[in-house]
């Protein structure tokens, strides 16, 4: 089921369709706590910062949960959406995406068995494993291209849990993960109460990314972005 939260929201009908207001900005995201979710508080990290850069205009924010790659295409393409979020800065996006300023930070890493560590110091040094990504997500831009390019070995799944219970398991020597994901799923998530002890994030950060919003590059979108990012500006101001 669809979770919709809709905080003071406006809703105007056109020929059945939802048409985003000024000060209405409707955006999708997906379940990755503790960033973004249907059962966290305040929606979660980015949510919660998404939420305060709104208020500082006087805006509204709503936000529909999907999977993934639903929320990238209704985001930027279904009727009433003004982007998704949170996404991660790239340049082979900006096409698509009008980003906004950050809504916080993503140390992006590898997630390893404790007993097994991930020695790496370059990208080529991973080419003789097996590694763990999440169908549809950006990592690194030299991290991807070089996925891209059948220089590494990729296994893509669909989720982050999915990709822990494989790395516990030993069925890949690692997986690409957010750390402050992985210590959300492995603290919260049942089916890995018993990997506490086996699994850890290691050292080596592949890159500490930004969240931003994707917004779309319409008139609508831009002009959201516009105030949104005034919205963030007003925040850190006010820090």
């Amino acid at each position: 089921m669809i979770f919709r939260t809709v905080l003071f929201a406006t809703a105007l009908a056109v020929s059945c369709s939802r048409v985003a207001l000024a000060g209405d900005i409707a955006l999708t995201t997906l379940e990755w706590p503790p960033y973004s979710g249907a059962d966290l508080s305040d929606g979660g990290l980015s949510v919660k910062a998404a939420k305060a850069a709104a208020d500082a205009n006087g805006d509204t924010i709503t936000w529909t949960v999907l999977p993934w790659q639903r929320a990238v295409q209704s985001g930027l393409e279904e009727d009433g959406f003004l982007g998704y979020f949170p996404e991660y800065y790239s340049e082979g996006l900006t096409g698509t995406c009008a980003f906004s300023d950050s809504l916080g930070d993503s140390p992006l890493g590898f997630v390893e068995r404790s007993d097994d560590p991930l020695e790496w110091t370059t990208l080529e040094d991973l080419a003789a494993y097996s590694i763990g990504t999440v169908q549809g997500y950006v990592n690194t831009e030299a991290f991807d291209a070089m996925a891209a390019e059948g220089k590494l070995t990729i296994e893509a799944v669909a989720d982050d849990v999915t990709n822990l219970r494989k790395v516990a398991a030993g069925r890949i020597k690692a997986a690409v993960i957010d750390r402050n994901v992985m210590e959300y799923l492995i603290e919260n998530d049942a089916s890995l109460t018993d990997e506490a002890g086996t699994l850890r994030f290691n050292d080596h950060l592949l890159e500490n990314k930004t969240l931003h919003v994707c917004f779309r590059q319409s008139p609508e979108g831009l002009a959201a972005l516009e105030r949104f990012n005034g919205g963030l500006a007003k925040v850190g101001a006010a820090k």
